[in-house]
């Protein structure tokens, strides 16, 4: 992107509440039951000087698809799109092409965590998915429970051409401090050099009203030794974090657990590896109004 050194946010969402489309959304969150656009997240980062954000897929249709795009089209500083395709399906290829052409098409994401099959993505018909990605130079964004981390070792490894960025540390157990099996799996998946992972999702693993900073702290020590600066990207996983953090809240923790490294791992994690794992191309910058 222009400015190496600016804030980008990898992992948020916006959708039009209805009960029937999101219906995970159950009576412990009820406070995110709404409709939530960018009008909604842009002072949000312009508080914690953040230039730009990749939206990330909720719904699993081509429609959402089609509309997360038009939304980036009408919002510069929404740099990049992870959307769905049925990666399952044989004309996975064609649904990849009708998308592929448009720049902020960055990635492509399945809600496995919902899958009961423990291997799911080891399943012939979504490896075939996952292999026509790479035609397309897309990522692939791993939204997986930590019972289902073992097989998505096993699917990095497999295809070691195609880059792989983990959801939510693959969703911690934290409320009940678990560290194992997730931090060995976890670094199973981060000795691939194909791996990634974005620190985000966290506050929502833990006790909504009442985590506490020390509670999150081992499980981002984990995942920062296990892909060091260069892997690691911010996300905010808003709005889902509303449910636990303000925006500004879960940004200047993030903050805190990278104070120790250098100005420019940081800014690493901070941008550049959103910039240059999902290959965006120039944005606006909207902490200068662009």
């Amino acid at each position: 992107m222009r400015d190496k050194a600016m804030r980008i946010d990898s992992h948020q969402h916006f959708w039009r509440y209805s009960k029937a489309t999101h219906g995970w959304i159950d009576d412990s969150m009820a406070a995110i039951r709404r409709d939530f656009g960018p009008e909604d997240l842009a002072p949000q980062l312009r508080a914690c000087g953040i230039g730009a954000c990749i939206t990330v897929q909720v719904d699993q249709t081509l429609d959402e698809t089609r509309q997360m795009l038009a939304v980036a089209d009408a919002n510069p500083w929404i740099a990049g799109v992870v959307g769905w395709v049925d990666l399952r399906s044989p004309a996975v290829r064609d649904q990849l092409r009708t998308f592929a052409g448009h720049p902020k098409f960055v990635g492509v994401r399945h809600i496995v965590q919902a899958e009961p099959d423990p291997r799911f993505v080891l399943q012939p018909e979504f490896q075939r998915g996952i292999a026509a990605l790479a035609e397309f130079d897309l990522a692939y964004d791993v939204l997986v429970y930590p019972h289902q981390l073992p097989a998505a070792v096993e699917l990095a490894a497999r295809h070691p051409q195609q880059r792989f960025v983990l959801d939510h540390l693959a969703k911690p157990r934290i409320r009940t401090h678990d560290l194992l099996p997730w931090a060995k799996d976890l670094a199973a998946f981060a000795q691939l050099p194909n791996t990634s992972c974005k620190l985000s999702g966290m506050v929502t693993e833990a006790d909504f009203a009442h985590w506490r900073e020390d509670e999150l702290a081992p499980f981002a020590r984990v995942a920062l030794d296990a892909f060091g600066p260069q892997r690691l990207l911010y996300g905010s996983d808003w709005p889902v974090c509303l449910v636990a953090a303000s925006y500004v809240r879960w940004f200047d923790l993030v903050c805190s657990w990278l104070a120790p490294l250098q100005p420019l791992e940081r800014d690493a994690v901070l941008g550049g590896n959103a910039a240059r794992i999902y290959r965006l191309a120039d944005s606006p910058d909207l902490r200068n109004g662009s």
